[in-house]
């Protein structure tokens, strides 16, 4: 059986704030899988920028920096994250991003960010942007994001439990569905 999974997108202040945490609060290897948000359903709400600041400060972040353009298309972002999953690097990688984006105040719209991010974890500023561009990264990109809404993710974050809830797996998302889905990891490793 498959494990669960962390849904996220580089646009999403959200995900930013799980992301973070993500590595110490799962007790299982939890694999990092980048979706478009805008493809899994109507789009989220608006931010409350000082509540996200406070929240931020309080998990212990940088300050936090908006992007001129906010929100901004992550799309070229998370193809860039693609392509940094099927070389192994989809982690740091996207740290990174998160940390531009959200602590740099810089749009991931915006090619020389991502390379930026991913001269960060040692990725080649033109394999990674060639990687963008090929028709296998866009194809995975758009199977994951399927495959993430076949499974009832309508936003992020959100981590896909397998065998929780009615044993065909559940979406934990939100603030607190990572503490969520931790806990119905434990209990089914019970």
């Amino acid at each position: 059986m498959a494990g669960p999974a962390f849904y996220f997108d580089l646009g999403s202040p959200e995900a930013y704030l799980t992301a973070e945490r993500v590595l110490q609060v799962m007790p299982v290897a939890t694999p990092w899988v980048p979706v478009l948000e805008r493809d899994l359903g109507p789009a989220a709400g608006t931010v409350d920028r000082d509540d996200f600041a406070a929240r931020a400060a309080g998990a212990g972040l940088q300050p936090v920096r908006w992007p001129d353009a906010f929100p901004f298309d992550s799309e070229q972002a998370m193809l860039a994250a693609t392509y940094a999953r099927s070389i192994g690097r989809v982690v740091p990688f996207s740290l990174a991003a998160f940390r531009q984006a959200f602590a740099g105040g810089r749009a991931l719209s915006s090619d020389d960010v991502i390379v930026i991010a991913g001269s960060g974890c040692e990725m080649h500023p033109k394999a990674l942007l060639t990687g963008t561009r090929t028709r296998g990264t866009r194809a995975a990109l758009t199977r994951e994001t399927a495959l993430a809404a076949e499974r009832g993710v309508t936003q992020v974050p959100a981590v896909w439990v397998p065998g929780a809830g009615d044993g065909g797996g559940q979406v934990f998302d939100g603030a607190d569905g990572l503490e969520r889905a931790a806990a119905a990891c434990e209990v089914l490793a019970s």
